[in-house]
């Protein structure tokens, strides 16, 4: 077969297969459009979901009736004033937007420059059809209609009227949040869906398109490093989402999805969140033009760093530095209102006679127990995790069944000032899991275990960055065996994990021997820790750096290390713990992600009893 050229309709329509994927891709380019045109106000008009209408009226710069007929033609551009084609400082440059949006739909162009009449020129699927003079005020309106109406082949991979109105309604916020001095309207079928007017400060901007809830569920992101900048929001780890379309990444003001800075967000929360929570962000990001290169898609959704490296260290560092300085106030505990019954249970016959007769605790209530003698082992120490031994089993309660769950010694401390301490004082432990502290603003329940667990691994932190963590070798080195493959992986980590006080080295084929563990974790069981950091290698991506690794080794460390649920503790350890994770950062959640403490307002206590 020869070879021949393709005729400029099919050509057009080719690249419109590579801009305009569907109707929000159009509406991108477009509002993209009234964006670079200085426009102050942009007005969207939608009809089913963009695949009947999309209209575009902005009060920009306007084109002349020559600048109209010259936008249709591929490759003709306002946006690239030289061929410094690396140094793009507009929304597109490819001049090939309007002529593949005008080949695939019927399209109207009204424009007017200030000083000047307006001007309208029609497109029917490339075709250029009437034109001649229009009554706008200056700016520039654009209407679309049919969009694939006569390219059957892609009309019928378009999703539901519904599922291309989000996917516009996404778009459009994207490009809102990052323009805060420009005013969006958007509406749909004849109703308006959003609104937010010009001049709005960045945070108040996002949170108007996100959730009204974000500004005090949230930190503001403010770092500069070199000639990087990064500015945003970062949501608290506990103020999360289901899925990771709540995050917004904008670079030079430019709106994209690019997977370097995704994974970036997803490390910076990675011992923060569980594994399917997702943050919500708002992270601008704006760097020379020379550092970046935004022509690596054909919708410019992805861009290219001339040094990723550093890009990622600043939106890690940035949001963790900003997560750091909110300290304890990291966290803020879900509601937990609706969860909660009022009214006692009926007892089984006869336990509220056994109960007056014996004197002994009914079923719901707590046993006081007296001090012990002897100062109790304080969460500072330097032995071990911190805490004795598990204490012997309560006897049962001679009643029917009945086994009290919850103990507490003698606690006459006064309730400390929430401001000092927002935690409060610890009244008692429930179930041998739930320490129960009274604030001077509420009920708290503290889950020992994974608030442990985060106090370890931030002293394995602190250590690491002093140097080396302590390790206490052990009387007997310890055989642990695995498959082959992982003891690879732990030999060739070896060093990474010495800094952390594990002392491994090769024991044969498939066995590793353990000659020290670290100081910090007490007499653990190595065998169920090796396996674990085996397994942990095994999933690491290889891409993360000597911190990243470090800090995922020690958050499964810690796990072994911290305090299990099921050991009863003493009212000092019990506020010994609520006071140093008051003075520990992101100790409102566990190295998994999950919360550590939970709040009940004293409004709220009220209220389950009638008194308000």
């Amino acid at each position: 077969m020869s070879i021949r050229r393709l005729p400029s309709h099919l050509v057009n329509r080719i690249a419109a297969g590579e801009v305009v994927e569907r109707p929000a891709s159009a509406l991108k380019e477009l509002v993209e459009n009234a964006i670079d045109a200085g426009a102050r106000r942009i007005a969207i008009r939608l009809g089913a979901g963009g695949t009947e209408l999309i209209e575009v009226a902005d009060d920009g710069c306007g084109m002349t009736p020559a600048d109209m007929r010259l936008a249709i033609e591929r490759h003709a551009t306002s946006k690239l004033p030289d061929d410094a084609i690396d140094q793009v400082a507009t929304l597109g440059f490819r001049g090939e937007a309007l002529p593949s949006i005008a080949s695939v739909a019927r399209m109207r162009i009204e424009s007017r420059v200030r000083g000047a009449d307006g001007w309208a020129l029609e497109i029917d699927n490339g075709a250029v059809g009437r034109e001649g003079p229009a009554a706008l005020p200056p700016g520039t309106r654009i209407r679309v209609e049919a969009l694939f109406e006569r390219v059957p082949a892609r009309r019928k991979f378009l999703r539901s009227p519904r599922a291309e109105y989000a996917a516009c309604l996404d778009a459009v916020r994207r490009l809102a949040m990052a323009r805060a001095d420009i005013g969006f309207t958007l509406d749909h079928d004849g109703r308006t869906t959003l609104s937010v007017p010009p001049g709005d400060s960045r945070p108040g901007r996002v949170a108007a398109l996100t959730d009204r809830d974000l500004p005090a569920n949230s930190i503001a992101i403010d770092l500069v490093r070199d000639t990087l900048v990064l500015g945003g929001v970062a949501g608290l780890p506990t103020f999360s989402r289901g899925v990771a379309d709540h995050q917004y990444l904008f670079v030079n003001g430019r709106p994209v999805k690019d997977r370097l800075l995704a994974g970036a967000v997803r490390g910076a929360y990675a011992d923060l969140l569980a594994r399917d929570r997702h943050p919500l962000v708002a992270l601008f990001l704006d760097l020379p033009l020379t550092e970046v290169d935004v022509n690596v898609h054909p919708a410019k959704t992805e861009v290219r760093f001339r040094d990723p490296a550093a890009v990622r260290g600043l939106i890690v560092g940035g949001i963790r530095r900003a997560l750091d300085a909110a300290g304890h106030q990291s966290a803020r505990a879900p509601s937990i209102l609706s969860g909660w019954q009022t009214g006692m249970p009926a007892a089984p016959a006869g336990a509220a006679v056994h109960d007056a007769l014996t004197g002994w605790p009914g079923p719901g209530q707590m046993a006081l127990d007296g001090l012990a003698g002897g100062a109790p082992a304080m969460l500072a120490g330097s032995g071990g995790a911190g805490f004795p031994p598990p204490a012997s089993p309560a006897p049962a309660s001679s009643g029917p069944g009945w086994a009290p769950l919850g103990r507490a010694e003698a606690a006459f401390a006064p309730v400390p000032q929430a401001v000092r301490h927002p935690l409060g004082v610890a009244r008692g432990q429930v179930a041998a899991t739930y320490i129960v502290a009274e604030a001077e603003d509420g009920l708290v329940l503290v889950d020992q275990h994974a608030a442990h667990e985060r106090l370890v691994l931030e002293r394995m932190r602190r250590a690491t960055a002093d140097g080396r963590v302590a390790a206490q070798a052990l009387l007997l080195p310890e055989v642990v065996e695995l498959d082959e493959p992982a003891c690879d992986r732990l030999e060739a980590r070896a060093a990474e994990l010495a800094a952390l006080g594990l002392d491994l080295e090769r024991f044969g084929p498939a066995a590793m021997l353990v000659r020290a563990t670290p100081a910090l974790l007490g007499t653990d069981d190595p065998q169920a820790l090796v396996r674990d950091l085996a397994d942990d290698l095994a999933a690491f991506d290889a891409a993360l750096s000597l911190g990243e690794r470090l800090d995922a080794i020690a958050a499964t460390m810690a796990c072994h290390g911290s305090v299990r649920a099921g050991r009863s503790l003493s009212v000092a350890e019990m506020n010994a713990l609520l006071r140093e994770m008051e003075a520990t950062p992101h100790s409102g959640q566990c190295n998994h992600g999950r919360p550590t403490w939970v709040k009940l307002s004293m409004a709220d206590v009220e209220k389950l009893f009638g008194r308000k």
